[in-house]
């Protein structure tokens, strides 16, 4: 039996508008990001999710974290840096299908900051915002089942899998497993289960937006609880989705320094190509500014040049 929810207009109509992002950043091989973007969306996936939960540390302390350098803040919100940077470099580890790699995902992100990382919890719980109860989750004796039916519904389900993977982070949200870390698993487990159909979601710090507006998270998650359905939360994380999939289109245009789209066109790995192939990928770039790139490739011995003028390719080195 599945959640319930329904599929409305503004849902269809966020999914063709994903689809369509998702389609132009496959054809301009922006699901394979520099190096530099990855770096930089990685930083901000830890921050804007931990941030949510009221981790203080600022994104350039995570950078000096990651590069192994030392920073002063509270040791509580430093341990969880670290074991969100670990989760972020080995994502392709967890099986988002699997509830065995979910529970080792919650004690890899919770270790040292709980006593009972990677297991479901043992008392009742509920959330508190401000001086209200906001929701009271199920009893603990029956997380198990629960889980285990949420995972059954993820794996046999046929819905497709941005509406999944929206419906998997209400529910878990709503059951509540952990004692702790139950928000940031969330969203992980999200990314996890997008990821496995658009690879591009690896690179796609999406809690960003969210953590600008968290009132609006929030009320989602409890206009779902007040209906007994996750409709409200599947509009508002499409939506989220959809607004960072365009962020993603126009940042690669609009920011990047001729070194930044020799870096990013290199990663790609094209091994021939035309100065117009070349500005298919950045589309807002004139052909003189493509000249000058794919000159300044050359001198950097990047690629070279064979033909001229009409008949003029490029070859990576």
């Amino acid at each position: 039996m599945n959640p319930p929810y329904e599929i409305t207009v503004e849902i269809l109509q966020l999914i063709t508008s994903i689809a369509e992002k998702i389609g132009r950043i496959n054809a301009n091989y922006l699901h394979k990001p520099s190096t530099k973007l990855r770096k930089q969306n990685k930083i901000k996936s830890i921050h804007s999710s931990l941030k949510i939960e009221g981790n203080t540390l600022t994104e350039a302390q995570i950078t000096a974290l990651i590069e192994n350098k030392r920073v002063l803040g509270p040791k509580k919100d430093i341990i969880e840096v670290f074991n969100a940077i670990e989760i972020y470099d080995h994502l392709d580890t967890y099986q988002p299908t699997s509830e065995k790699s979910f529970l080792k995902a919650h004690h890899d992100l919770m270790k040292n900051l709980v006593d009972d990382a990677g297991n479901y919890r043992k008392q009742g719980v509920g959330i508190v915002k401000g001086e209200k109860i906001a929701h009271v989750a199920p009893p603990f004796a029956n997380v198990p089942y629960l889980m285990k039916t949420l995972f059954t519904y993820l794996k046999d389900s046929k819905e497709i899998t941005l509406i999944k993977s929206c419906v998997f982070h209400y529910e878990m949200e709503f059951i509540h497993p952990f004692s702790d870390g139950n928000g940031r698993m969330g969203r992980l487990w999200q990314t996890l289960i997008l990821m496995e159909t658009y690879p591009v979601f690896e690179f796609l710090p999406f809690e960003t937006l969210i953590s600008n507006d968290q009132e609006k998270y929030y009320n989602a998650l409890a206009e779902s609880d007040r209906l007994g359905k996750s409709t409200v939360f599947i509009e508002y994380m499409l939506t989220i989705i959809n607004r960072s999939l365009a962020a993603l289109l126009d940042v690669n245009n609009r920011n990047f320094t001729e070194t930044d789209r020799l870096e990013y066109f290199t990663s790609l790995h094209i091994d021939n190509f035309t100065r117009k192939e070349y500005m298919n990928v950045f589309k807002d770039i004139s052909s003189a500014t493509a000249s000058r790139d794919l000159k300044k490739g050359i001198e950097l011995n990047l690629f070279n040049k064979q033909g001229e003028k009409n008949k003029t390719t490029y070859r990576k080195l």
